[in-house]
């Protein structure tokens, strides 16, 4: 299996005043292309610190970074917006959907920002609205639709530019236990069907019947692989 997503001797300190305080601990890492990977431990473990090293939005203190062949410490700021836009999928808990737009223009926003044409680019948005079930809320906007639906457009979304990776933040942690069944089913799903690397930091104990791997961290380093 092709590896995606390497970490070798992972640390990330932030200080807070004159102390110093490590929230990633040496962590080496491999995830494998297609995989479904989930990232679990309490608040403060340092999840999130390792997602967004991993997705460019954080800079480790020390330690390499591998994603799809960039080490990330190696891209300037244009290179790493460029790189995310192009390869890389983001979901967030929050949803983060423009209250303003519809499904359709949430995700075909993200196709124009490409330079994706407008004929390629409405079907690409539509395509991926399909693939998440969301077919008849096209023209629906965030406040009108449910939760689940708001993080189905999310992922919709997280699609639109075709990545090879997608990097998930506890995205069923604002809902209830049966959507979030169906929400990870979906990932499973996509994963399976449009081969993307999907690690998900979730505390939801449903994960483990979706995930192929979970790991497990611990005060910053993983504690079980």
């Amino acid at each position: 299996m092709t590896e995606v997503i390497t970490t070798e001797n992972l640390w990330r300190v932030y200080k807070v005043g004159a102390l110093e305080v490590p929230a990633l601990r040496g962590i080496s890492l491999q995830i494998g292309a297609g995989s479904f990977v989930a990232l679990k431990g309490r608040s403060g473990s340092g999840k999130t610190t390792l997602l967004n090293c991993l997705g460019g939005l954080d800079q480790p203190t020390s330690g390499e970074v591998r994603v799809l062949g960039h080490s990330i410490a190696q891209l300037n700021d244009d290179e790493l917006t460029r790189w995310r836009r192009e390869q890389v999928g983001f979901v967030f808990q929050s949803f983060g959907l423009i209250p303003t737009l519809s499904a359709y223009e949430n995700v075909e926003l993200m196709l124009r920002i490409k330079g994706t044409s407008p004929q390629a680019g409405r079907q690409r948005a539509l395509a991926c609205l399909a693939l998440v079930g969301l077919d008849n809320w096209v023209h629906h906007r965030p406040y009108e639709m449910s939760g689940g639906q708001q993080q189905r457009v999310a992922i919709a979304r997280a699609l639109a530019n075709q990545p090879r990776v997608i990097l998930a933040d506890e995205p069923t942690g604002e809902l209830d236990s049966a959507t979030a069944r169906e929400v990870l089913a979906l990932f499973r799903q996509i994963v399976e069907t449009e081969k993307v690397t999907l690690l998900m930091v979730t505390h939801d104990p449903l994960v483990d019947e979706y995930a192929d791997r979970v790991l497990l961290l611990e005060d910053g380093q993983i504690v079980k692989a």
